[in-house]
């Protein structure tokens, strides 16, 4: 007998024809507690969906073993954001089948009238940080977002506001095909002032473009920065390529600065983190004012000092050092080093040619494969009616690679 996994839409009264059919015949129902209440009525026993997903698998292979008629029934569709892939992955495909329901974000787009091919959706159910919500923002104009209790509408207006201001709207979709349904569109200002219903989804509309769009090679002069305390655009370059980012990478920019080479690199690494580590206050403040003006939602800030703010960060597998070997360079590096992803990458700038001399010296302890690149560019300057090319400092970039095993 096959196992049938039924999606029951927004609402059961509206499933199709062919669902209905599968749940009358069933003689073994499982789902949500609040699901199953929508069939209190209906003969069949009834196993709670809410119980460690090994143990119901147990008791529906149990069942099925039996020759009894066993249907899985789920909000929404089963194969999005739902439970039919774990299902699936236990039970065997060949012991499953997969009835498909109306998803609520097909259902949001269908109230919104917009097409939904393009939405990008998120689900923050159990998520402690909005890094899914950030990298949908940085890619698509539309994002669905499934809420919970801890990430209600309210606190994700509050999130995106902390991060680039008012760039978006947003609208709130409550008690989706229900009595109940309400559908409103809101400033991040106003939604953050406001409750609404536990069952509700957001889909969030970017109204507005950053002040500097985000990307590689922007302009120094469009950062918020102390002067001469940004890693030059030449030098910016030159350590994106080397660090050889991929979308999912996990990125230490220390010893940030204004944050320019972190917020560049977070529209490479767009479904990754970064991480934006600054100790001087003021500093912070640019870095902060730098994400708003480019939208780089996914950039996060750690106010602290090294090595001492590093051990609540995730292990990074790309780490840039533009700031703070010239004092610890030991015990930063050692901190790096061992923390650094196997397979992972090393790009740190040295001015001074004994900070170049120890950390190579560390990293020959390590036994990491390296090699050191000058850059040294320069850029026009006027004078005299002409152009002249005023030189930037040299730069030793060091670049090492954490061997595997």
């Amino acid at each position: 007998m096959t196992i049938h996994i039924v999606g029951l839409g927004q609402n059961p009264e509206n499933i199709p024809d062919n669902s209905r059919t599968l749940i009358d015949m069933a003689q073994v129902l499982c789902a949500t507690q609040d699901d199953l209440a929508c069939f209190d009525d209906h003969p069949a026993e009834k196993i709670p969906l809410d119980a460690p997903i090994d143990e119901v698998c147990a008791q529906l292979s149990a069942r099925q073993s039996d020759g009894l008629e066993v249907v899985v029934l789920t909000g929404g569709d089963p194969l999005f954001f739902g439970i039919a892939e774990a299902l699936v992955d236990r039970l065997g495909a060949d012991e499953t089948r997969v009835h498909p329901g109306v998803t609520i974000v097909q259902t949001a787009a269908a109230r919104l009238r917009i097409p939904w091919q393009d939405v990008r959706t998120v689900s923050l159910g159990g998520q402690d940080d909005n890094q899914p919500l950030f990298s949908a923002l940085l890619q698509s104009r539309w994002v669905a977002v499934y809420t919970d209790a801890r990430n209600i509408p309210s606190a994700i207006a509050q999130s995106i506001l902390d991060k680039s201001g008012d760039t978006h709207r947003m609208w709130v979709l409550e008690d989706l095909e229900d009595d109940r349904e309400r559908i409103d569109r809101y400033t991040l200002g106003e939604a953050r002032k406001k409750s609404f219903s536990p069952r509700s989804i957001v889909m969030l509309e970017r109204v507005a473009q950053p002040e500097v769009p985000l990307g590689l090679g922007t302009p120094d002069d469009l950062f918020m920065r102390e002067t001469g305390l940004i890693t030059k655009g030449p030098a910016r370059a030159v350590a994106i390529a080397a660090l050889r980012l991929r979308p999912e990478s996990v990125l230490w920019d220390l010893g940030a600065g204004c944050g320019a080479l972190g917020i560049e690199a977070s529209s490479v690494a767009y479904n990754g983190r970064v991480f934006c580590v600054e100790k001087n206050a003021n500093r912070v403040a640019m870095i902060r004012e730098n994400i708003r003006r480019t939208g780089a939602y996914l950039a996060e800030i750690v106010h602290g000092t090294m090595p001492g703010c590093l051990p609540d960060l995730p292990d990074p597998d790309r780490v840039f050092i533009g700031g703070g070997l010239t004092q610890d360079a030991d015990t930063l590096l050692g901190v790096v080093c061992a923390r650094l992803r196997p397979g992972g990458r090393l790009v740190a700038h040295a001015v001074l040619l004994d900070t170049l001399t120890r950390a190579r010296q560390i990293l020959d302890e390590c036994d990491w494969p390296y090699s050191v690149t000058l850059i040294q560019a320069g850029e026009s300057a006027p004078l005299a009616g002409d152009l002249r090319i005023a030189a930037h400092n040299p730069v030793f970039a060091l670049i090492a690679d954490k061997p595997d095993a």
